[in-house]
């Protein structure tokens, strides 16, 4: 049990195995993607909605493709099936792109959860109040300045429930960077497991550890959204 303890705790804090630690490549997989996929997802938003077909249908058929196929499909189609296309392969940059597990398995999640986020901000920004945009535009507020300044801040704090449970799930998404030989947590949880045998100590570990984390997101959200949300709570009645 002792030993198990401090070979996980090695790759999980210090190894000199890995480049980083498998705390810390699962961070940094989570906030890249949902960095790059949240500002990706604004502007895909704002097409989502638009009364024009050639802006809204595009983004529809990205969102359709990406939620509608597993993620973990989606993983092995770009790190074991898009380096088998003879292009790609001759490409310097591509060779070099797709040739990378982190390349591969960032691409793949913010892919994802920019879809998954697009469609959840386009959903808040069809929700603003109607006599929100209307006022704005008496104000002579339109294109992107109405967007900038009254549609997409009330429209963001509003998703950011739904928002949150999407980084929550991202997290749990990041333990399929194992599949594309990236040193995640439970890439090491697997790899101390097929050296001991101690599947409950080295799994159960990863799942305190993903908890650890989940929970520090989740507290991190609530705050927000008693900061952000304060308005929209029901005022008491005083007798």
């Amino acid at each position: 049990m002792i030993e198990i303890l401090q070979e996980y705790g090695k790759s999980l804090l210090w190894s000199d195995g890995y480049r980083f630690t498998g705390v810390a490549v699962t961070l940094w997989l989570l906030v890249a993607s949902i960095g790059i996929g949240f500002c990706l997802s604004i502007p895909l938003a704002m097409a989502r909605v638009s009364a024009k077909k050639r802006y809204r249908w595009p983004v529809w058929l990205f969102s359709y493709v990406f939620r509608g196929t597993p993620l973990y499909v989606q993983l092995l189609v770009f790190y074991t099936g898009v380096y088998t296309l003879e292009f790609v392969r001759a490409t310097d940059f591509l060779n070099w792109f797709f040739k990378s597990g982190y390349n591969c398995t960032l691409l793949a999640l913010v892919l994802n959860t920019c879809a998954y986020t697009t469609e959840i901000f386009a959903g808040a920004i069809r929700d603003t109040a109607y006599g929100e945009v209307e006022a704005a535009r008496a104000y002579g507020f339109s294109g992107w300045k109405l967007y900038r300044t009254i549609i997409l801040p009330s429209a963001l704090r509003r998703a950011l429930p739904a928002y949150s449970n999407e980084v929550i799930l991202m997290l749990h998404a990041t333990s399929l960077a194992f599949s594309a030989t990236v040193p995640d947590i439970l890439k090491i949880a697997r790899d101390i497991n097929a050296a001991t045998y101690l599947s409950f100590h080295a799994f159960g570990i990863a799942a305190v550890l993903y908890l650890v984390i989940s929970f520090l997101l989740v507290a991190l959200f609530r705050h927000a959204e008693r900061r952000w949300l304060k308005h929209l709570k029901p005022v008491a009645a005083h007798s």
